[in-house]
């Protein structure tokens, strides 16, 4: 028995403070993909539970909303030091649920104990601000007034998470929306549900107020549709694919309810004429192959200069070859599987397509022969593609690095801003001044010069433009957009 999953495999639905099965009795696999076997069964829920858990949240709103900020700010804190204390056991949970290597997916559960501990820190910058009242002429009377605007929890929020990031992207919603004094309704993927049940157990037991928190997991059609509609959530925090997100949006719109949407992207990858070959290749397969390219801010298009294009494809094609593919599990694993069959599927349809194109496969191309079971794709190096070829036109979310050939720096700019993305890019020069101007030039929420596209900061902003997002994460920017403001006025004249 896996560490975190239940005696019996099965999960349960966490629902004003109480664990209970799915009232229909339906459960769903939940296969490890380096093997390709299931390791235990996610609870469905129904709209109806859906309903439940967020009448169990907006029973509280009020009395969460009015909770001690010290208070709040004490249990995240002890929320972050449960986290610490279990990280291998969530690290083994991701490893398994979703494929992550193990030296990854430990990062990743230290991040999710630190951004708990950020919003706990956020917690006292979260405030309003005064304004001179007599510097405005109008209204009369301002003499005699004191303005000031405070911030209010915006109410019930629904959380929705994804897959490559099961827990640390959950906790980017949850831990600002409690910091904010917003109880939650969380919908986690039901590829990884014993992840986010786990971090459940944890905020309970570190004093989280029951209802405060409620997990349900279910079909995007029944349950997640619940959630956006139902007229008691105010905000909606989803990470996944565009087409997914633009629903979300269109759905929330209709009923005057805010959205922070994380999408999809084309993330860019610039490699200029003067880059030193050596150090960009490195960053190169780390931004492309990291958790097999399963990471909204993978490098997905690398633009190169043509006089650097051979030696960079060469060598980015070699460091794929060297790379160690195999179980998520094993601390020597650079490349896991990917999340399912139908991943490996659109690698093999993508990389068909190029071929048709007559690109050029330098690396990888095909499943390993040496791995039968489990979902696995060779990190690939594609060359000499056109534009129009599908690979650089959608989202690969898979472990495919093509590579573009550009002659001037207005060719860079524009084959960068081609598509209707605009997450992040990364741009790799020598020459700091090209590097500001491209960065100026690149449409996306973030540009790193010298660094990979896949770099975040988990106390800054981060989202996207365009088809990539709305809104931001980043623990007080996210609690900037979970609370409403709302401004105070205070005639003292005959006091």
């Amino acid at each position: 028995m896996i560490a975190g999953i239940p005696a019996g495999g099965k999960g349960s639905l966490f629902i004003g403070g109480e664990w209970r099965p799915p009232s229909g009795g339906k459960y769903r696999p939940v296969i490890d993909p380096s093997t390709g076997r299931p390791i235990g069964e996610a609870p469905l829920a129904s709209a109806e539970e859906a309903r439940a858990a967020v009448d169990a949240a907006a029973a509280v709103e009020e009395s969460w909303g009015n909770h001690p900020g010290h208070d709040r700010a004490r249990i995240l804190r002890a929320a972050a030091d449960r986290i610490r204390a279990d990280r291998e056991t969530l690290a083994r949970l991701i490893s398994h649920e979703v494929g992550k290597p193990i030296t990854d997916a430990r990062v990743e559960a230290d991040r999710a104990a630190y951004v708990f501990q950020l919003a706990a820190e956020e917690i006292r910058h979260l405030g309003g601000e005064s304004y001179p009242a007599d510097a405005f002429e109008r209204p009369a009377g301002n003499e005699h007034r004191f303005l000031f605007s405070v911030r209010d929890p915006i109410g019930v929020v629904v959380a929705i998470g994804p897959f490559n990031f099961p827990l640390n992207l959950l906790c980017h919603k949850l831990a600002p929306a409690l910091a904010a004094g917003n109880p939650v309704v969380a919908k986690p993927t039901s590829a990884a549900p014993f992840t986010a049940l786990r971090l459940a157990e944890h905020l309970s037991a570190a004093g989280l107020p029951a209802g405060v928190l409620n997990v349900v997991i279910g079909p995007g059609g029944s349950v997640g549709d619940t959630l956006v509609e139902h007229p008691r959530t105010r905000l909606i925090t989803f990470t996944g694919s565009t087409e997914v997100g633009k629903g979300i949006a269109e759905k929330a719109g209709r009923h005057a309810k805010r959205v922070i949407l994380e999408m999809g992207g084309m993330d860019p990858f610039v490699v200029l004429d003067d880059a030193p070959l050596a150090s960009t290749v490195e960053a190169a397969a780390r931004g492309v192959f990291s958790y097999s390219g399963q990471v909204c801010t993978a490098s997905k298009r690398f633009l190169v200069a043509e006089g650097v294009a051979d030696k960079f494809a060469a060598a980015l094609a070699e460091r794929a070859r060297t790379l160690r593919v195999g179980p998520a599990g094993e601390d020597s694993t650079e490349v896991g599987p990917l999340i399912d069959a139908g991943a490996v599927d659109r690698m093999e349809s993508l990389v068909a397509d190029a071929r048709d194109r007559s690109a050029k496969v330098l690396a990888g191309g095909a499943r390993p022969k040496d791995r039968p079971e489990g979902t696995y794709y060779l990190p690939t190096v594609l060359d000499e593609l056109p534009e129009d070829a599908r690979v650089v036109r959608e989202e690969p979310f898979g472990p495919i690095a093509p590579i573009l050939r550009f002659s001037t720096i207005e060719d860079a700019v524009r084959i960068a801003n081609s598509t209707p993305y605009g997450l992040q890019a990364a741009v790799y020069t020598k020459d700091i001044a090209k590097g500001f101007s491209l960065a100026k030039r690149i449409r996306a929420g973030g540009v790193h010069l010298n660094d990979p596209t896949n770099l975040r900061w988990d106390a800054l902003p981060f989202g996207g433009i365009r088809e990539s997002g709305l809104g931001r994460e980043g623990l007080r920017y996210a609690m900037e957009e979970m609370t409403e403001v709302k401004l105070i006025s205070v005639n003292y004249a005959n006091s």
